[in-house]
């Protein structure tokens, strides 16, 4: 089975950075789409940003100039760079793998636990 991985999450004041990583596990070939998105209590889980394969990227409007997301396909990671941070990006970040090719077949929509994001004001 495919396993997601994310480290990097924390506190952090207002106006500071973090990176979060999100490793795939072995025995995949390559991954479509890899993507990062947020949840707040008591709302829908949002898209972040994502990146296919090929390295183009799609942003929410609320985080674009503040946070890169990219990727190492050799390594089957994807990361997110979040630069001047603000209390309302608080949130758990999870990450998300779309379209796996893997030993055993393809797969589709994988989900990593989540990390949280914390931005004190």
């Amino acid at each position: 089975q495919v396993q997601l991985v994310e480290s990097g999450g924390g506190l952090v004041q207002a106006g500071g950075s973090l990176r979060l990583s999100c490793a795939a596990s072995t025995h995949i070939f390559s991954i479509n789409v890899m993507g990062w998105y947020r949840q707040v209590p008591g709302k829908a889980r949002e898209l972040v940003a994502d990146i296919t394969s090929a390295g183009s990227t799609n942003y929410a409007d609320s985080v674009k100039g503040r946070f890169t997301i990219s990727r190492d396909n050799a390594k089957n990671t994807v990361y997110l760079q979040m630069n001047s941070l603000k209390p309302e990006d608080t949130a758990v970040y999870y990450c998300n793998a779309d379209r796996l090719t893997t030993t055993w077949g393809t797969g589709y929509n994988y989900w990593g636990q989540g990390t949280q994001v914390t931005v004190s004001s």
